[in-house]
């Protein structure tokens, strides 16, 4: 049988693992999104892939993969919204894609976080009302200027349509 699409291809194993692993809304983050951001992390050749959660007050990373070599941030990690790179790009003072955010980080235009950061994508996971759960986002240490946004909206598309209206604080 002749299939019309490569199973190997990044968006159809998301979408196998964010999609056809569930068949209703669930309000905590699917089991499979680990195994997501690995998979984008590794195949958009990033150093850190993460999820995070936005509310009132605060920005939550829910779920991180890291390069072995390279792990600045974990689950659990909490800091004020309006000091995290998250919050400026639901509001749109940030690109969704940073080819080189060095630049940003050298002017005071974003805080420093205290390590490396050079290509940085970062996208609003919007639940189906329009709220904001938070942010879908990968970083590498160095520029990858074929950084490819389109694959991580899409992701973070599918990671909404999982989500439970509601679960967002934001």
């Amino acid at each position: 049988m002749l299939l019309d699409y490569d199973p190997d291809d990044l968006d159809v194993k998301i979408s196998e693992l964010l999609v056809a692993t569930s068949d209703s809304a669930d309000p905590e983050l699917p089991a499979a999104v680990p195994e997501v951001l690995k998979l984008l992390r590794t195949r958009l050749g990033m150093d850190v892939a993460f999820v995070s959660q936005l509310t009132e007050d605060h920005r939550t990373i829910m779920a991180v993969d890291s390069a072995p070599d390279f792990a600045p941030i974990q689950a659990g990690l909490s800091d004020p919204v309006e000091e995290s790179w998250c919050q400026r790009v639901v509001e749109g003072r940030f690109p969704e894609r940073m080819e080189d955010a060095a630049p940003y980080i050298a002017s005071g235009k974003a805080p420093d976080p205290g390590f490396p950061v050079g290509t940085h994508l970062s996208t609003p996971v919007r639940l189906s009302g329009g709220a904001v759960y938070g942010t879908l986002c990968c970083f590498s240490r160095g520029v990858r200027a074929d950084a490819d946004i389109d694959r991580l909206r899409y992701t973070a598309n599918l990671l909404a349509a999982r989500l439970a209206p509601g679960s967002a604080g934001a």
